[in-house]
């Protein structure tokens, strides 16, 4: 079934739904990626998304994250607060300047994708006022899911690496 879900509905479909319903993996990806703040518990503080991220991580949740550009100084120095996310065999970052796909997947079964980026503006963390007008779906759909899994994987090990005429503004090609 598919949900229809708008501007800082997003958020919540995200970030209180999908990724916390992973039981085995995750898949993520995000053309701009920034110090997201995600709200957490009962008395609704904002907390990095990148602390989720860790906590998932030390209960064995694999994380793939594929993004488009470096993140900035903000981003780094949150990334720098969770170790376990650089060392960690079960976080992985991709980075490809060609990216522009908004999605993520939960263990294969449940995805979102949409116009969201994993920002505050995308993911409707920010003011009424300030975030973007965003738009996305929830689905279950068996070959949705599927599609979307197909298109991930060959992005995150490089299959399109070797004929791509971005490598010159690749910081790392994958192959």
């Amino acid at each position: 079934m598919d949900r229809l879900v708008l501007n800082e509905e997003i958020h919540e479909a995200i970030f209180q739904d999908l990724i916390l319903s992973a039981t085995r993996f995750l898949w993520i990806a995000t053309a701009d990626l920034k110090d997201l703040h995600i709200a957490r518990g009962s008395k609704k503080r904002f907390d990095s998304f990148l602390g989720l991220f860790d906590e998932l991580v030390n209960e064995g949740i694999e994380i793939r994250l594929i993004h488009a550009k470096e993140p900035g100084p903000k981003f780094r120095e949150d990334f720098d607060r969770f170790p376990n996310l650089i060392e960690s065999d079960t976080f992985e970052r991709v980075l490809c300047p060609r990216n522009h796909m908004k999605c993520v997947i939960a263990d294969g079964e449940r995805a979102f994708l949409g116009s969201a980026n994993l920002t505050g503006a995308g993911m409707g963390a920010k003011s009424v006022r300030r975030r973007n007008f965003e738009c996305g779906v929830v689905t279950d759909e068996k070959e949705t899911v599927e599609r979307l899994m197909e298109q991930f994987d060959a992005i995150f090990i490089g299959e399109h690496c070797r004929d791509c005429d971005r490598r010159d503004v690749c910081p790392d090609p994958i192959a």
